[in-house]
Order: C-alpha cells, then structure tokens, then sequence
C-alpha cells in the first residue's frame, strides 16, 4: 500500500507542509513548516524578508514570497535544502504528539507527496518525480521510531 497526501483536509494532511502544526526552531515560532522552509532560502543574504515570510499570514503566501527572487537565494540552498526539510518534518512531528502517531501507524508503507506540479518533492504529473518530501517523511518516521524504543 502507497500512501499518498497533498490537502491538508484530506487523510494524511498533517503530513502537508501547510498543515497548521506551528514548531520553535532557531529560537522563533514558525506558524507551519512552509513558512520555516521558505524563509531559509534568505536567512543569510536578506534576514529582514526571511523575517516577513516568518510572519506570513498563511502557507500559501510564505510559498509565494519563498518562491520569488526579489531577494538574493542564499548561495547555498541547493546542497542545504533537503537537510532544512528534514529539520522542520523532524520538529514539527516531534512537538506534536496527536500527528507524530498519525506518523508512527503508516508502519513500513511508501508515503507520497501526490502533487503534479512538483517533480523534486512530490511525485509530479506522471508519477516518476523523485517525492523527497514522502522520502524525509519515511526517514522522520523511521528516526522516531528509534527513539520510542
């Protein structure tokens, strides 16, 4: 069995970036992990947009703001963008118990990011994308796991 996510009001949307499971990283609250995500690719060359994504009024406009390139991406964002991933999948299900189980009792099964626009963390329009988001899920889950026991 697959499981698959993408709406945060569908079956498994705790596992959506944009689910409102707030997390404390670097010493500020961040409302989702999209808002924490995006706000990293500035950190280090423009902090005060960094900054104004943190504070965004929704997911949907942190991922809006993340994406343009009115401020300067930090030079290394492509070698550190999975590792940030990580770190926010990582806090957002160790802070909050209720979905951290959620987690846990998807057992051994394939979980996917079934979105077609996105070929590098979804599984895109024809299925071949490579669903890193679903891969740092499964590696999450599996670091929890270890943990408990």
């Amino acid at each position: 069995m697959v499981i698959t996510f993408y709406r945060v009001n569908d079956p498994y949307g705790c596992f959506s970036n944009f689910s409102a499971h707030p997390i404390v990283l670097d010493g500020k609250e961040w409302p989702t992990t999209e808002h924490y995500f995006q706000a990293q690719k500035f950190v280090t060359t423009a902090p005060d947009y960094a900054e104004k994504i943190r504070l965004a009024p929704s997911p949907m406009k942190a991922a809006q703001w993340g994406r343009s390139r009115k401020a300067p991406l930090r030079p290394d964002w492509e070698l550190v963008k999975d590792d940030v991933m990580r770190r926010a999948v990582y806090a957002k299900f160790k802070s909050h118990p209720e979905i951290r189980d959620v987690l846990l009792a998807t057992g051994e099964e394939k979980i996917v990011e079934l979105t077609t626009t996105d070929m590098y963390w979804g599984v895109g329009s024809d299925g071949t994308g490579k669903n890193r988001l679903g891969v740092i899920l499964m590696e999450v889950r599996e670091r929890l796991r270890q943990e408990l026991t």
